[in-house]
């Protein structure tokens, strides 16, 4: 058996690195010996920012976004439309919606999306939070902006049966959404189309 040439503290590095979305093993290798090669520019500063958003980042108790303060700062926002209430599957989505500029109302992160396959039922995702925020913060609409998949839509079918009672107008962004797209990865032209587009559930 050949003996190692990476270190215990260089290979715990790597195989964390591997863990990160997009990263694979050799990606890992790369980034980890960057990060060794940029020391004090970029592996110190970058210590220091995982240390202090463990600490301090955490999940918005109305929303579900991520954010040092909570109320988060767009759920503080005191400009938005209290009316409008957009729903999307991760904090990532939320982002994107941002980015785009695409929604003036609030937001709620449901955590994912119903997937039988994978063993997510509605008791995994924040799926009362939302009921009971339609019933009870003077909301009009609800968007349901979910990726147009299989699993975003049995999500969207289940959300609009369970927001009927709720007497708000339930609707889902259209054109510009293609079947399998996913919203983190879409462009802000695109989001806009289907926001404006939106129709009913």
């Amino acid at each position: 058996m050949p003996t190692s040439t990476i270190g215990p503290e260089l290979q715990r590095l790597i195989d964390l690195l591997a863990k990160m979305p997009g990263l694979g093993p050799r990606s890992a290798k790369r980034a980890a010996l960057y990060l060794l090669k940029k020391r004090e520019q970029v592996m110190g500063p970058l210590a220091f920012a995982l240390d202090d958003a463990a600490r301090k980042v955490k999940a918005c108790e109305t929303c579900g976004n991520w954010d040092s303060i909570d109320p988060c700062a767009v759920c503080a926002d005191g400009t938005r439309d209290d009316a409008i209430l957009c729903v999307v599957q991760d904090v990532g989505d939320l982002w994107a919606m941002e980015r785009a500029g695409a929604n003036k109302g609030r937001y709620h992160v449901l955590g994912g999306l119903l997937s039988p396959l994978d063993g997510v039922g509605p008791d995994d995702l924040n799926i009362g939070g939302l009921i009971d925020r339609a019933r009870g913060d003077g909301v009009n609409e609800v968007i349901l902006a979910l990726a147009a998949t299989v699993d975003g839509q049995t999500t969207a079918h289940y959300l609009a049966e369970h927001l009927a009672s709720a007497g708000v107008s339930v609707t889902r962004l259209s054109q510009g959404v293609p079947i399998g797209g996913e919203l983190d990865y879409l462009d802000e032209g695109t989001l806009t189309a289907a926001m404006k587009a939106r129709r009913p559930a």
